[in-house]
Formats: structure tokens, C-alpha cells, sequence
């Protein structure tokens, strides 16, 4: 084969089936459910295997098509990105929780957040990619970034709820219209009096966008650090997306079970940020940096399933 426009053609066929079941087919299965308050954890279940299987048969085509190396790259990026996008989904709980969107809505504005991610994110990484190339010197800026982000992670406290009314994607917001917080029911506008409203899932769809968008300009120069090939950071970065709404569903009611992840991710942000600024010194090879990041995810998990077990309440 050895074709990127080959590649690129099975990737969109990949995404594009897998979207249009699971938005199109199976949201007929979930509306017999509506009236169920939390998502059946089977469903959640079978799609995060789904979407994981889907990775990894794509990675498959890329040892065949590209080769070892490229593979390793792929699986590094899908990795890291899909363990540095989990802390998202605290963020999801903390919006959702602030607005008070029961759970039977919240799959419809995941649905949509993650087609915006995937739309923001895109362009994001091909400019990216593109300074790296065109700029050696953006790498320290890149891995400075990183380094920082992962030190404000260290001292931020964590918040328990959302000031929605002072969140700057909100005030943006009602600068276009009106906003109703008060929910009735699964739709982003309201007509009352004559006069449209944003419902309280716009708001969490706008909040959600503008927060990934900060996650991104975390995520992105991370990847960045594995590999400059956009094909690969792209794939890397849809797939771990994609699979975001069901590991949502899947994890949402043990999610403060996770106790040593921050740490984890904090870790993993300092190393790669460390290893974007000794580059032109030391050259990490992908394989151990696959290592490294699998390595801190399983410790962090490890360390958070034993602190449960000790600590039940």
C-alpha cells in the first residue's frame, strides 16, 4: 500500500462508520432508555472496547503500511493523549454537576463536544507541527510550556464546582443571547415569549469546547514531542477522542476513586516537557517514552486502587 492518501481513506471510513453507528443507530437504542437517570454500564462498557479495538486494528494497518517505528509513534500518542484527555472528563462531571444536567441529557452534549474537538483540534496540530518544522527553536518553547503546565497543576487547587455565571466562556456567551439555566429538557435553545434562549447544554457545549481547547494546548505540543508527523498525531489524537463519551459513562461514578491520577499526569507532562528541552542533547527514543508514559498511568492507577481499597468512604 505504502499510500498516505490510502491511509487517510481508511482512517475516514474508520471514523466515519463508527461515528454514524454510534450517534445515528445505537441513539435509537438510548432513547427506549431515556427514562433511565444513568446510561446501562454494559453499553459503556462495550463501547469503550469498541472504540479501543478500533485503535488497535488501525494501528495494525500502520505497522503494515509504515512500519515499527510509526506504529510505536501511534501507540505513544494514543496513550498519552488518552490518559492526559481522562482528566477531562473531571472536568465533564464538574460542569455538569455545576449546571445540574442529569445524566440522561449529558450524552447528547458529549456527543457534540467531541465532533468541536475533533474540528478545533485539527487545525491546532497541523500548525503545530508546522512551527516545529520551520522553527528548531520552538521545541524549548513547547517543552517550557509543558513544564509549566504541569508545575500550575501541582499547586492548583481543586475546585468542587463551577462559578458558571464568572466563567468567561458563559459571559461570552450571553454577549449573543439570553441564557436559562433552569433545565426542561434535551435542547440546546429555548423559544420563550418569543425570544430564544441558550439551555443550560449550550452552555455546558460552550464551557466543554472552551476547556478543551485549553487541554489542547497542553496535549497537542506533548504529542508533538513523540512525533511531528501530523498524520500520526491526528489519528492519535481522533482516536483517543472518539472513545472519550463511552470512558465518561463508563468511569463517572468512581471517578474520586481516582485519587493518585493528577499526580500521574503531572508526571507524565514534567517528562515529556523535559524531554522536548534536552532533544537536541539526548534523543528519548518513542519506545521508552511509551515505557515511561504506560509505566506513570499504571503506577498512578495502581496507587489510587490500593488507596480506595484502605480508604472505602
Amino acid at each position: 500500500m505504502n499510500d498516505v492518501f490510502a491511509l487517510w481513506t481508511i482512517f475516514s471510513i474508520f471514523v466515519g462508520v463508527s461515528l454514524a453507528i454510534d450517534l445515528g443507530v445505537f441513539s435509537k437504542l438510548r432513547k427506549k432508555d431515556s427514562h433511565k437517570e444513568v446510561p446501562p454500564f454494559k453499553a459503556a462498557l462495550r463501547w469503550t472496547i469498541v472504540w479501543i479495538s478500533l485503535a488497535g486494528i488501525f494501528a495494525g494497518i500502520i505497522y503494515v503500511d509504515m512500519g515499527q517505528q510509526k506504529l510505536t509513534e501511534f501507540v505513544t500518542g494514543y496513550a498519552l493523549e488518552k490518559s492526559l484527555s481522562v482528566d477531562n472528563m473531571f472536568v465533564f462531571l464538574l460542569i455538569f454537576t455545576s449546571l445540574n444536567i442529569p445524566h440522561k441529557f449529558q450524552h447528547r452534549v458529549l456527543s457534540m463536544g467531541i465532533l468541536g474537538a475533533i474540528a478545533m483540534r485539527v487545525p491546532l496540530i497541523m500548525g503545530g507541527a508546522h512551527l516545529l518544522e520551520e522553527f528548531d527553536w520552538m521545541i524549548y518553547l513547547f517543552g517550557a510550556f509543558l513544564i509549566f503546565t504541569a508545575l500550575r497543576m501541582l499547586i492548583q487547587r481543586e475546585e468542587k464546582k463551577i462559578e458558571v455565571e464568572k466563567n468567561i466562556a458563559v459571559r461570552a456567551l450571553k454577549k449573543i443571547m439570553p441564557v436559562e439555566l433552569n433545565i426542561q429538557d434535551p435542547k440546546f435553545f429555548l423559544i420563550k415569549d418569543g425570544i430564544k434562549y441558550a439551555t443550560p447544554l449550550l452552555v455546558a457545549l460552550v464551557i466543554i469546547e472552551f476547556t478543551d481547547l485549553l487541554f489542547a494546548l497542553d496535549s497537542i505540543p506533548a504529542v508533538l514531542a513523540i512525533t511531528t508527523d501530523p498524520f500520526i498525531v491526528i489519528t492519535s489524537n481522533v482516536f483517543a477522542i472518539l472513545g472519550l463519551r463511552s470512558l465518561y459513562f463508563l468511569l463517572a461514578g468512581v471517578m474520586e476513586k481516582f485519587h493518585y491520577l493528577k499526580p500521574g499526569l503531572i508526571a507524565i507532562l514534567m517528562f515529556i516537557g523535559v524531554k522536548m528541552m534536552i532533544s537536541k542533547i539526548v534523543d528519548i527514543p518513542t519506545v521508552v517514552s511509551l515505557g515511561v508514559v504506560m509505566g506513570i498511568l499504571g503506577i498512578a492507577i495502581l496507587a489510587s486502587f490500593l488507596h480506595a481499597k484502605k480508604h472505602p468512604e
